[in-house]
This record gives C-alpha cells, structure tokens and sequence, in this order.
C-alpha cells in the first residue's frame, strides 16, 4: 500500500511541477488539464475482460511506475536532430521536437499565411488561437480502449502542431512535424490538430523517433477534420528505438464529398498501441487507412480499427499489412459500423500477415456491424508464410536465402508504400524498413 501511495504522490508532484509551468497560460487550459489528469486518475487500468484489450499484454501498462512525466531533457545535440528531420524533398514547412520541447521552427510562407493558412506549435495556439482549439482540441470520441491514455496525454501535452487550411486553399508541398524522445525513462505527447475548410487540399507528414537507445514513453493523439469537399493526405512514421512503449490515438472526420487518406509505417517500440477511428460523416465522402508494420525481436504491435459510416453514397478502405520476425506478436482488430441511414455504403477491410519466424504470432479480429440494407461491405484476414517455391526460385538464380526473403518483404509491403505520395519520403520509409531487416 505504501508503494501504490508513492508512486500516487509521484504523478501528482510531476503534475503540479507541469501545470507551475504554464504560469502564463489561460485559465480554461489550465482547467482543462487538471480535469483531464482527475479523469486520469479516476479510471482503472484496462483488465483482462476488456475486449478491447484482448490478446494485449497489459503487463507493461502501468505507466507510472516507469516514467518521469514532468522531467529534465536530456537532450545534447539540437542541430543533429534537425538535420535528421529531413524525409521530404520539399516543404511548405516543419516543425522539430525533442522531449516536447521545441527544436526549430520553420513557418509557412508569407504567401499562405495571407491567405489565412495556419502552421504553428499547440502551445502558439493556445495564446493566439484558443477560439480555435477550444472548438476542435480532443473533440473526438476515444472508445477503441485508451481512454485512460488519452487522458494522461490531455493532461501532459505541452506541445505538437495545429494546422488550419482556410476553405478553397490548395497546398502541393507537405508540412512536416518530428517528434524526437531523447531522455531516459522520459516522456513525450506528440498532439496533431489538421483542420482543413471546404474545399482545401493538404499534404502533412509525421515522424516519431528516438535519439538513442534509452526506454522512454510516447502519447499521442492526431485528430483530422476535412469539410467539405476537402482532401487531407497524411502519413506517419514511427520509428522509435525497441525500448519504448508507444500508445497513438488516431481519429478522422470526412465531410461531405472529401477524402481522407492515413497512412501509417510502424517498426519501432517494444510494445506499441495504435487505435484508429475514421468517421464518414458526409454523403460522398471517402476515407483510405493503410498500415505497415515490419517487428523483430519480442516486439508487440497492436492496431484497433473502426470505419463508422454514418451517411448514405459514402466508402472507406483499409489495408493493414504485417510481416513479423523472430518472436514478435502482431494483434489487429477491426470493426465497419454501418449506421442505419448510410445506405449504399462501399466498405472494405482487409489484414494481411506474413510470418517469417516460426515464433512469430499474429491474431486478427475483423468485425462487421451493419445496420443498413442497401450496403456493400466486406472483411479479411490471411496469415502465411512465405511459400517455399518463391525461395527456391530466388536461390536457383543465386540469391542467398535472407536476401530472398528480404526481396519478398519489400514486395508485400509495396501495396501500401507505392501508395505514399512523397517519392522521397516513400524511399525514405524504404531506407529504414531495409535498415531493419538487415539489423
């Protein structure tokens, strides 16, 4: 009991420290964290009958025991960060950050700016654009199972970016945000807030990485919110180093007729926690989820998905592929909810594993519940190996045999990079996936 009231009086302490900080904050944000950390507090840990949990270690999730939430940033070197926050050719800006701290900064061009585009950190918006945030920060429903962590990063966040695109405002080139964890046993709550009005166009590119080996936590949230007739691209890579505990909160709002494309490459964390809820809420609109994720080692990667349609002449696809290592464990669960007025609604679900270990774990889950008559809606999941006729072709012309699974790799996950419209970002993500093969 005296251990529980320490650690209980350690989050607390690290809390205070937090909110001393923000001295000169406005007070609904100061509110809005100390309701966000009661709520916390308040809600147990996910138990072994939670379904949204199932599968899941939950031994490591008991964050407070581990981590330092308010701590000192370790962090030496800013410029060698900044230089390796460079996975696009070119940009309509960036921000870098390390331990939630801000890294460098560079703006949006006067040209956007006049036109009403906002690029800039949370913590810039909360001085400059409350009204702003007030309406859309954590505005979206967290019911996939980490709703507790959705709280602790509600009460943490410090930092992260807000982009607001004005209605009819078309942007080519990528923003670009990079979250560094650098601090041992440290923590860090990447927030990614994209609005974007009727009719806009943008491109947004996010890297979570680490500076060394170090055990640290990572917290994020990415809300996306396209009006009408708008089109947000997004991609996210996370590479953090194998000792780190991952959780990423994902959400988006597709209006009527816009699309929404998410694309994830994941091949970092010890253990790592993805939820992803995309919300089709306007006739015509359209949503794409893809994921890849390439494990190793005792790594666990665990996806939940929803695609809710909630209005008739909408569709939404979603890809998710895995190819695992060694004694690595993969979980997806996915679920297409189809409310009882979103006729003609074209949905489709597929999960593709491909083991490469006899160890290798994978579990799927995918899940329908239709409430409309006039739908076309489907779900998969496959788990093989790689057959031995393709490996045996490939060494009949000379290729050692890891080369020859390395090449089959590639070519299953290139259904989701192809997909990825930066070229250089997309041979950037190929650069690390051979990085990690190759150990």
């Amino acid at each position: 009991m005296e251990a529980e009231t320490g650690i209980d009086e350690s989050i607390r302490y690290d809390f205070q420290n937090h909110i001393d900080s923000l001295n000169t904050a406005p007070e609904w944000w100061i509110q809005y964290k100390q309701d966000a950390f009661d709520s916390y507090m308040d809600l147990p840990l996910p138990r072994r009958s939670d379904e949204n949990w199932r599968f899941a270690n939950r031994s490591d999730l008991d964050v407070e025991r581990s981590y330092a939430f308010d701590g000192e940033s370790s962090l030496a070197d800013r410029s060698k960060l900044e230089q390796a926050s460079q996975f696009t050719e070119t940009q309509s800006g960036s921000y870098v950050f390390a331990d939630n701290q801000l890294v460098s900064a560079n703006h949006a061009p006067q040209e956007l700016q006049d036109k009403g585009v906002i690029w800039c950190s949370i913590s810039e918006a909360i001085e400059r654009h409350g009204d702003l945030l007030k309406d859309y920060f954590m505005k979206q429903d967290v019911d996939l199972g980490s709703e507790k962590f959705a709280q602790l990063h509600s009460a943490f966040v410090t930092n992260g970016i807000l982009l607001y695109i004005p209605k009819g405002v078309e942007i080519d080139a990528p923003f670009c945000a990079y979250n560094w964890a650098s601090t041992p046993n440290g923590a860090i709550f990447p927030h990614t807030l994209v609005i974007a009005e009727e009719f806009s166009s943008v491109r947004l590119v996010e890297a979570h990485l680490s500076d060394g080996e170090d055990a640290a936590l990572s917290c994020g949230v990415t809300h996306l919110f396209a009006g009408i007739g708008a089109k947000i691209n997004y991609t996210h890579v996370q590479n953090f180093n194998e000792q780190t505990l991952g959780f990423q909160i994902n959400s988006n709002i597709a209006g009527k007729d816009s699309q929404v494309e998410m694309n994830s490459v994941i091949l970092g964390c010890r253990h790592y926690r993805s939820e992803t809820h995309g919300q089709v809420k306007g006739s015509g609109a359209h949503v794409d989820m893809r994921s890849m994720a390439l494990t190793d080692a005792g790594q666990e990667i665990d996806q939940r998905t929803l695609q809710t349609h909630s209005a008739p002449n909408t569709t939404s696809n979603l890809l998710f592929k895995n190819a695992l290592k060694e004694q690595s464990k993969t979980i997806f669960s996915g679920l297409i909810k189809v409310d009882e007025g979103a006729q003609q609604t074209d949905a489709y679900q597929t999960n593709r594993n491909l083991l490469l270990s006899s160890n290798a774990e994978a579990n799927s889950l995918p899940g329908l519940e239709i409430e409309a008559n006039d739908v076309k809606c489907s779900h998969g999941a496959t788990t093989s190996e790689i057959e031995d006729e393709e490996i045996f072709y490939m060494l009949a012309r000379g290729i050692p045999r890891e080369a020859a699974q390395e090449l089959i790799v590639y070519g299953f996950f290139e259904e989701v990079l192809s997909q990825i419209a930066d070229e250089t970002l997309a041979e950037r993500t190929r650069e690390l996936i051979r990085a990690k093969f190759r150990g």
